[in-house]
């Protein structure tokens, strides 16, 4: 074979390989900014009207409550999940904005965050506060 034929392959072959690992490498740089895009590390996002409904949403609000009932001297119950966000950090922060009711039966609006770490089966009520006025 002629030399110069063989180092035409050769380079061809070379050429082709660099050309192949560049496009693999390009495919999963897109396909690794296409996932960090969907679930950015500590941004909130609102959970859609379909999650809402969801029986771990109203199992979370129900553990806010009950979490926030026992460290106070009154007794609140549950009784809607209004709003949910969810902000991704190890694990998840859920921000709940929750009806109660007291004992007489006024309806009070909370606000709650609760941090998952299903991997751990980890559940933390971070924050209850009262919102003064719901409509804001």
């Amino acid at each position: 074979m002629n030399p110069n034929k063989s180092f035409c392959v050769a380079s061809a072959l070379i050429i082709t390989a660099l050309l192949m690992l560049a496009y693999f490498y390009l495919r999963i740089e897109r396909v690794e900014y296409d996932m960090i895009k969907v679930q950015k590390t500590g941004g909130i996002h609102d959970i859609t009207e379909q999650g809402l409904n969801a029986a771990e949403m109203e199992n979370l609000a129900r553990f806010a409550v009950d979490r926030y009932s026992g460290t106070v001297n009154c007794i609140i119950r549950f009784h809607r999940l209004v709003k949910a966000k969810e902000q991704t950090v190890a694990g998840k922060i859920y921000h709940l904005t929750i009806e109660t009711q007291a004992g007489l039966g006024e309806i009070e609006v909370y606000e709650a965050k609760v941090w998952v770490k299903p991997w751990m089966d980890f559940m933390e009520l971070q924050e209850f506060k009262l919102i003064k006025d719901p409509n804001v």
